[in-house]
This record gives structure tokens, sequence and C-alpha cells, in this order.
């Protein structure tokens, strides 16, 4: 592995160290980039178990340990972060660990085109239709714009759309204020994962990032039979482009880690960004490779949680749409897209040429 070269970085882009040199993850300057800050390599090779006092909580970067503390009944859903206790699968992903998660209408229990002979539920058809139709309203929007932005015209309007659905609400008002379909939730599901549409923007925002990077794969994904290829794509986001990076647990008894030994009780912060691109897990981490032999779906969260069933709708129907109505979009002249934030991450913008 290539050595920890951040004390060649300018001083604006160093991670900032504690005492005994660990990164200090909620430092200054730690949230712009934690991949090309090196953060995250140094966690993993130097401090692969430290306790960060910023965030009140004992460090995880490698894949190995991260992955014992997501599936180990000797960890447990941290209190404050809203997540089951005991040895149940961990919030992930898009998933926030509600208590409360209210399947979505007609029990979709996985994206993919409504059959044409008339088998799916009615409301279970009613879902796909809207997340499609809205992705196909927005796309029409930008079509004829010389220059558009997809985060703020794209990636914020439809998880509103689909979210509205989802809580048996009408089809949305397209010119309303794009989350407002949360705030209109019943009481009954106001706790259910998928009424956090932020965090579906950021994945359904580095989806379309990394798919627009690769003509290729661009290209691929608007021919027919393109499903499972838009599948693995959305899998490989949530590896590499994380929308969630620090997913918290606790320790029920003291539990040995490649990095020493953690105590009972102890607060425990799992380095999603980090382990995904841990080098001993996955060949050439850094890339985005939607075909990759060591596809892992652990870090894609619970199955069956309906906000990750949404947010897979939204990315494959969203590509689709887009491609679809600007089959020549790509990047603004001279753009290129930036993630910011070290515990949710998404690209602030996507600038695109529509044609």
């Amino acid at each position: 592995m290539p050595a920890d070269r951040s004390e060649a970085l300018p001083t604006a882009r160093r991670p900032h160290r504690l005492a005994g040199g660990q990164p200090g993850l909620l430092e200054p300057g730690a949230s712009t980039d934690p991949y090309r800050l090196r953060l995250y390599r140094v966690l993993r090779t130097d401090f692969p178990l430290g306790y960060d006092p910023g965030l009140g909580a004992w460090l995880l970067s490698r894949y190995a340990d991260v992955a014992l503390a997501l599936t180990d009944p000797r960890f447990t859903g941290y209190p404050h972060d809203g997540a089951p206790r005991g040895p149940v699968p961990a919030p992930l992903g898009l998933c926030r660990g509600s208590l409360v998660c209210t399947p979505l209408p007609g029990g979709v229990t996985a994206p993919g085109p409504v059959p044409s002979e008339g088998a799916a539920p009615a409301s279970t058809a009613a879902t796909l239709s809207a997340v499609e139709r809205t992705a196909y309203v927005l796309a029409r929007r930008i079509a004829g714009r010389d220059r558009a932005d997809l985060v703020g015209e794209f990636c914020r309007w439809l998880p509103a759309g689909a979210d509205a659905v989802a809580a048996g609400l009408s089809y949305p008002d397209l010119n309303a204020p794009p989350r407002h379909a949360a705030h209109q939730r019943s009481s009954g599901g106001a706790d259910d994962c998928a009424r956090h549409t932020g965090l579906r923007e950021r994945a359904l925002a580095s989806f379309l990032a990394n798919m627009l990077d690769d003509p290729d794969l661009l290209a691929a994904a608007a021919g027919s039979g393109a499903g499972m290829l838009l599948g693995r794509a959305w899998t490989e986001t949530l590896r590499r482009d994380p929308p969630v990076q620090i997913v918290l647990r606790r320790t029920r008894t003291e539990v040995r880690v490649s990095g020493g030994t953690l105590p009972g009780g102890a607060p425990v912060a799992c380095l999603i960004g980090a382990a995904g691109r841990d080098p001993a897990r996955f060949a050439a981490p850094d890339r985005f490779d939607p075909l990759r032999a060591d596809a892992d779906p652990l870090l894609t969260g619970p199955a069956g949680c309906p906000a990750a069933l949404l947010g897979r709708l939204e990315a494959e129907h969203g590509l689709r749409a887009l491609l679809a109505a600007m089959p020549r979009i790509r990047w603004a002249e001279g753009f290129r897209p930036a993630s910011s934030g070290v515990l949710t991450r998404g690209p602030r913008a996507l600038l695109v040429r529509p044609s």
C-alpha cells in the first residue's frame, strides 16, 4: 500500500491531527474530502482503533471491523440514532433503523418493471408508475435548456414525489417546494425511513455523477435489458459513495477488533466511507466498477427497507428518464462534480448540458 503523503499537502488540505497523531474526524477541513485528504486511509493503516473526542465514539475504519460491528450480536443499536436495540440489522445506506417502518403500498419487495400482464397489485403498480412518471416530467422540463443543475432541478424533486405516493397521498404537485411531501405525511408513518428524502437525494446525485462520468456505461444504460447493469451500478454507488458515512453502534460486552479491544458499553462509529474503500476487501477500491467481482451487498443496508427500495427505483427510472429526454446529456464545459460531508455526503451540484 502506498505510504501516506498527507504531510505533502497544503496546510488547508491536511487532516487535522489529535493528540498522538490520529486524524480528527470532525475537525476543520475533514469534511471537505476525507478521501483526497487520505483521512480514511490514515485511519485504516495507522489508527484502526482510536477514540475521537469530537464524535464521542471509538472509530472503526477497516472493512472487517465495520462488518463485525454491523452484524455481530455483541453490538447493538446506538440509542441516539433511533436504531432498534439488540442483534438486529443496523441502519445503513438509506435506512435509518426506524422503529416504525411502513412498507411501500402494495408490498413492493424489489425494484423492477411493472408486469405488463397486470399481475402486480394496483397500489404496487401505482408506486412504480409514480416514480417513473415524476422522473419523466422532471427530465422533460430540463431537456430544452442549455445548462441545468441536476441536484437542484432533479435529485431534490424526484424523491419528494415518490415519498408522497409512499405516504398514500395523491400525485405530487411538482410546482410546490420539493420537500413538501415529507411534511404532509400522516402521523402513522412519521418515523418511516422513507420520509427522509434528503438521503435519497444524495444517493441519487452520487449515482448520476458516477454514470455521467463514464460515457460507455451511460450508453449501455440506454440500451435494452439494462436493468441488471443499473442495479449493480446502484449497489456500487452505495459502496463507493455512501450517502451516510458513519453508522453508530454500541458494544454490549468487550469485543476484540483488529486494532485492539473495545470496552463493553462503548459507543462505536463505523466509518462506512472508509470500509467501502478498504483495499484489503475491494480491488481498486476508488474505481467505480458496477461489474466488479468482489461486490458486497452488506453495505447497501437491510433488505426490504422501503427507503432503500425507493432509492433504487428513483435511480433506475431517473436515469432512464434523463437519457430518454436528453440522449446527449453530458457535463457542462469545465465542470467536475465534487462531494462534501463526513457524516452524510453527496455532490453539491451536477451541472450538465442537456443537448
